[in-house]
């Protein structure tokens, strides 16, 4: 895409508070709107990360610590803005840090450029309680899903559904370090979720168990785009999961550019029904009984593998968002299936198979080398220590369950975050997306 479209005065800052050193996302966005010639300033924990070797990173920024209040993010980001001192258009890349901006969306608006989105609805769809809901407003396929409220409803909850079933705690981005607790697991016992469930107040949200579709090759599909300010999607595209850490569940570490009419069109009309505008990362998972694609997450943020939908003219939904923004034209440019992205230090032997249609690397690149270089002792170092972790870590202790009360028949909310609310999360400094399994 030639440079010349984008108006380059206009810098962008990444902004993510979840402490992942190797969130690749991050790099991918820096280098696709740093090679257009964009100022990338990135708000994020640098400590053991290779990506403030980026050539593309105009300035590191600190991140708001841990347990910061709303009011303390918007001071955090009005310092970056001052640093700046223009006005820059500002992208999430993690879900606590979209919930937040969405919230914070008017005290941002001043010196942030940002989509035109409903300020509660990022934190809606983020939320696994409010999106079940959501998809059963709107007709959506998503896997059947009960909300216990005791430890004896959650036993009975998983051998309603079904065992196995899949558990999730509804606000991932709470989820605190050092705890040994995930985003989403599957629960192969009635006792099991039992337990789980007792750890509710120490995950921060509710716990919801879901019907286990079962993965298997080509079921797993993602969605990315951007919808601009006429709410049409573009810069993304559907994908099929090939390879994912941990396998069955998790983050894309081998995806593959895949046309699919049946989940873009899901997308376009959750997007059209909500009045979603801004990027969006929608997770699907085919069920091989129904043949149906079922929504399992909706990320209000660049997925982490977003750059396999680079187009023939290079753009992608970072990019579009930066002209969208600016009021510049979106190209539109063909589709390139088959293309694939690989996340080497997930899948190394991928790396190295031919790719025909062409691949992107999410740490090594020709023109921005220092990053890959650097990845492979850092990734080392950082494996090494969560291992020592683990080994070191106490076993959890279960709580005892509670009374038996009636099972809830059907999906209820959890309450909305107050916009006053600590919304910076703790959560891992892992390396894996809360994904459904």
């Amino acid at each position: 895409m030639p440079v010349s479209l984008f108006d380059i005065r206009v810098p962008v800052v990444l902004l993510r508070i979840d402490r992942n050193p190797f969130h690749h996302g991050t790099l991918g966005a820096v280098r696709s709107l740093g090679r257009a010639g964009v100022d990338v300033h990135v708000v994020a924990e640098s400590a053991g990360s290779p990506l403030p070797r980026s050539r593309f990173v105009r300035q590191m920024h600190p991140p708001p610590p841990p347990g910061s209040s709303a009011r303390e993010i918007v001071l955090a980001l009005r310092r970056v803005a001052a640093r700046i001192a223009r006005p820059a258009v500002l992208i999430p890349m993690d879900d606590a840090s979209a919930v937040a901006v969405g919230l914070l969306r008017d005290d941002l608006a001043p010196s942030y450029l940002l989509p035109e989105t409903p300020a509660a609805l990022p934190g809606h769809v983020a939320d696994k309680a409010r999106l079940a809901d959501l998809c059963a407003t709107l007709d959506v396929p998503h896997p059947s899903t009960l909300i216990p409220d005791s430890p004896a409803e959650a036993a009975s909850a998983a051998w309603r559904l079904g065992l196995p079933v899949v558990a999730k705690w509804s606000r991932p981005w709470l989820v605190p370090t050092g705890t040994g607790l995930r985003s989403t697991v599957v629960v192969r016992s009635a006792q099991e979720a039992r337990e789980l469930y007792a750890r509710s107040a120490e995950a921060g949200s509710r716990l919801l168990l879901q019907t286990f579709l079962p993965p298997g090759h080509e079921l797993d599909w993602f969605c990315h785009g951007y919808v601009d300010r006429s709410g049409a999607v573009r810069g993304g595209g559907t994908g099929v999961k090939l390879r994912a850490r941990p396998r069955g569940a998790g983050l894309t570490a081998v995806g593959r550019w895949a046309p699919n009419p049946r989940v873009q069109a899901l997308a376009e009309r959750l997007t059209t029904a909500l009045g979603y505008r801004g990027i969006l990362d929608l997770d699907f998972r085919r069920c091989v009984a129904t043949d149906r694609y079922h929504l399992l997450d909706f990320n209000p943020r660049p997925g982490a593998q977003f750059r396999v939908f680079a187009d023939a003219t290079g753009l992608d939904v970072v990019r579009a968002q930066h002209l969208d923004l600016t009021h510049r034209p979106l190209p539109g440019g063909a589709p390139l299936a088959d293309r694939e992205f690989v996340v080497e230090n997930y899948a190394p032997l991928s790396a190295l198979r031919p790719a025909p249609a062409g691949r992107e690397l999410a740490w090594h690149a020709a023109d921005d080398p220092a990053p890959g270089r650097a990845l492979w002792s850092l990734w080392a170092r950082h494996v090494g220590g969560r291992l020592l972790d683990r080994l070191s870590a106490p076993a959890p202790r279960s709580s005892p369950g509670g009374a038996a009360r009636p099972l809830a028949h059907v999906v209820r909310q959890a309450p909305a975050p107050a916009a006053d609310s600590p919304v910076i999360p703790v959560r891992s400094t892992g390396d894996e997306k809360a994904s459904s399994c």
